[in-house]
């Protein structure tokens, strides 16, 4: 993998086009390289340990650390082609920007588009549930549901106020959330050296399980971990030379993410059983109570909602930044391009995704909104892993990076796979939500044709 110069002409815009990074209306370039890999690092960590160990022991038993490491690779395989398209054309809009160019079918650009809209705000309220579980149970007796939507209401102010407050907030969420994961190692480190634990259910599988079926199937939710990194191509409108601090943002805090996952996976299996972490919706609190290391419950439920409020936040942002540029590219009404004129942040792209996260939070678990956002988000990373080859005729003028051919063959056949392990539910679930975004296509195309003749 290589960064490349081409010179040639630029590509020509679409009819979709509009004025983008500092042209005036457009986003501001705010997010240096540093905040931008913290900013990966915050929202990959703050979606899977905290709130999904659990479901992931509750599939593979105590090798909590396999399934993890799978879905790593299979996650880098798509890093790579993101990489090269972010830097190729740094806009708003990330996937659906890529669909355009390969494709150039309105319907299949939408659709990656609204996927990814779909799979940010479905995540969002997976999230808004985790931390309205037993980690606020800690502080304050409150209905889930309720928690949930008075949190998204809270992240959705602070993502209007501002990118770049929300990324310094992002920065200090980080820092929070990862002591958090290291204070879990450290802990269970000390419950191994007092001659408590259990060293062997790391590598003990769930019995009667087939070791491959087990891993694969827990890899799905394990995928879910990883995901956040295609939340910084729906930013790259706001980082400061893209092409530079893209790729070694994105490959740097997957494997940071990577390194702490196994740890703290296998310290979770080392510590509490496989059946009492599926039982848990603060699967890291329980270990922590399990350790005996004198840390107070409300200070690591305190450090993971933490954790968790961050990946909603990111995740919100990803949604608002990718109907924002759908919208300026002709792909959702021209409304959702609006922006405020003293912050920069598209406030109506943020009020919509964040009202129907509030919706979401009434249809379903934990595991099943992250198994809907799988699924959802492994059909737009199929159409980015073909779009990187297709795309390749299309030479821009500015330094890109460029990857080795064979990965995106590799993650297009890896999403193939993956989605041939989601249940009937899931794809229920997700089936339903693309035709109400094939629904508001055809809205959306009447309401134009009628306005042009207008």
């Amino acid at each position: 993998m290589t960064e490349r110069r081409v010179d040639a002409p630029p590509p020509q815009k679409t009819p979709g086009d509009r004025a983008t990074g500092d042209e005036k209306g457009g986003l501001k370039r705010n997010i240096s390289g540093r905040m931008l890999y913290l900013f990966i690092l915050g929202d990959v960590l703050g979606a899977g340990i905290y709130a999904l160990v659990g479901q992931i022991a509750g599939q593979v038993g105590g090798v909590t650390w396999a399934p993890m490491i799978v879905a790593l690779l299979l996650a880098l395989l798509t890093a790579a082609s993101y990489a090269e398209l972010v830097t190729k054309y740094p806009q708003a809009g990330g996937s659906a920007v890529f669909a355009e160019r390969a494709y150039r079918v309105p319907l299949v650009s939408f659709l990656v588009g609204f996927c990814m809209v779909a799979a940010g705000v479905v995540s969002a309220a997976g999230l808004a549930l985790a931390f309205a579980g037993d980690y606020l149970a800690t502080f304050i007796d409150i209905p889930p549901v309720l928690g949930a939507v008075i949190f998204l209401a809270a992240v959705g102010l602070l993502n209007a106020r501002g990118i770049k407050e929300s990324v310094r907030a992002n920065l200090v969420m980080t820092m929070i959330e990862t002591t958090g994961l290291v204070l879990v190692v450290v802990a269970v480190a000390v419950l191994l050296g007092g001659g408590g634990g259990d060293l062997g259910r790391a590598v003990r599988f769930e019995e009667g399980s087939s070791p491959v079926v087990a891993v694969f199937g827990a890899a799905l939710l394990a995928y879910y971990s990883f995901v956040g990194f295609e939340t910084s191509a729906n930013v790259a409108e706001e980082v400061t030379d893209p092409a530079r601090v893209y790729p070694r943002a994105l490959f740097g805090a997957l494997a940071t993410a990577g390194v702490l996952y196994v740890l703290v996976g296998t310290a979770a299996s080392i510590a509490v059983p496989s059946d009492e972490l599926a039982s848990s919706t603060g699967p890291l609190l329980t270990v922590i109570s399990a350790s005996g290391v004198g840390i107070p419950a409300w200070l690591f439920s305190l450090i993971a909602l933490v954790a968790v409020a961050n990946g909603a936040l990111l995740t919100l942002i990803m949604s608002s930044r990718m109907a924002y540029g759908m919208s300026n590219r002709g792909l959702l009404p021209g409304v959702f391009s609006r922006v405020l004129p003293n912050r920069g942040t598209p406030w109506v792209a943020i009020v919509v995704t964040v009202g129907i996260a509030m919706a979401l939070t009434l249809t379903g678990s934990i595991a099943t909104l992250a198994q809907t956002v799988v699924l959802l988000l492994l059909l737009v990373f199929l159409s980015t892993n073909i779009a990187v080859l297709v795309l390749r005729r299309d030479r821009v003028e500015h330094r890109h990076f460029r990857v080795w051919s064979f990965l995106p063959v590799l993650g297009a056949l890896s999403c193939v796979a993956l989605l041939t392990q989601q249940t009937g539910e899931v794809w229920l679930r997700a089936g339903i939500i693309i035709a109400v975004g094939c629904a508001l296509f055809g809205v959306t195309r009447l309401a134009g044709r009628r306005q042009g003749r207008g």
